[in-house]
């Protein structure tokens, strides 16, 4: 704790971002509650949505709990027009809409101490509740400097570029083993149990945000004892594709080289320049998705 010229103790303000997703939410499992199935129920995803707003708003009352100060919260789902703001916790700052820069990360930059996600899913290929990276359409594995990565560990390089240690992610059994995997001395929620791709077994819904609040309060005390994920330098991305034309659209990104068939590279000594460069290249394979 710092001392003012007069001798007196003075609490640093804590600022808390929180990156959220809505695959990780308890009560997702499927297509129609993201908004991504064709002719999927309207109904579902703004049920879904409902479900993502409160959860992430038991975040921000934990945090506030815990000493924050500060939260912002950053919409990270699909178009990013998820979070009903009318329903968010009061005190929350909402970053809504897309593309942004940073994409799931916009803000973080802002000098924050800690990152929360929330709402997570795990890696494609894992067997988690509808597991995927970044894009399920296009994407069938994404690894930073060979290895295996999902979009925790992407986005907690991005945390780590700007000096912001990820305190706290939620969602189901497996997002909680990756973001341990990767993030040592994280907190992490278990909001649900996967029984395959499109199913789980979740905890009643109160509970899980019970369970979110009283964590958030506890990840605020992490401050200044997780360290930050620093991202590699050099840093590689490998991203490969569903199918070759996917590839080779991604190819038109200046600097990308081909790996093998399925597989585009781009390297940089900068990680927020090779972040974009692999986002454009999954916008470049999405433009020739159903060709």
């Amino acid at each position: 704790m710092a001392i003012d010229r007069n001798g007196r103790s003075e609490r640093k303000t804590q600022r808390i971002f929180i990156s959220c997703d809505i695959e990780g939410i308890s009560g997702v499992v499927h297509n129609d509650h993201s908004g991504f199935a064709a002719g999927g129920a309207a109904e579902e995803y703004s049920r879904a949505r409902r479900l993502m707003t409160r959860q992430v708003s038991a975040a921000v009352a934990g945090a506030l709990q815990g000493g924050a100060d500060f939260v912002l919260v950053n919409d990270s789902h699909g178009g990013m027009r998820n979070i009903l703001i009318e329903e968010l916790h009061p005190n929350a700052h909402l970053i809504t809409g897309s593309p942004k820069p940073l994409s799931m990360m916009q803000g973080v930059g802002d000098g924050f101490d800690g990152a929360f996600f929330i709402g997570y899913h795990s890696r494609v290929g894992s067997p988690g509740v509808l597991n995927h990276t970044y894009s399920s359409r296009t994407v069938h594995e994404l690894r930073i400097n060979d290895q295996p990565a999902g979009e925790t560990l992407m986005n907690a390089f991005i945390a780590g570029y700007y000096g912001v240690p990820v305190l706290l992610v939620t969602g189901d059994t497996e997002t909680a083993a990756e973001a341990s995997s990767v993030l040592p001395g994280v907190k992490t929620v278990a909001v649900k149990a996967p029984a395959g791709r499109y199913a789980a077994r979740c905890l009643p819904f109160e509970e899980a945000n019970a369970l979110i609040q009283e964590a958030a309060a506890e990840a605020v005390s992490l401050i200044g004892r997780l360290e930050p994920l620093v991202p590699p330098k050099p840093v590689t991305f490998q991203l490969r594709f569903m199918h070759t034309a996917m590839t080779d659209a991604a190819l038109m990104i200046p600097g990308t080289r081909r790996v093998d068939a399925m597989t585009a590279g781009f390297t940089h000594e900068d990680y927020i320049v090779a972040f974009k460069a692999a986002r454009a290249m999954i916008t470049m394979a999405q433009s020739v998705d159903g060709y």
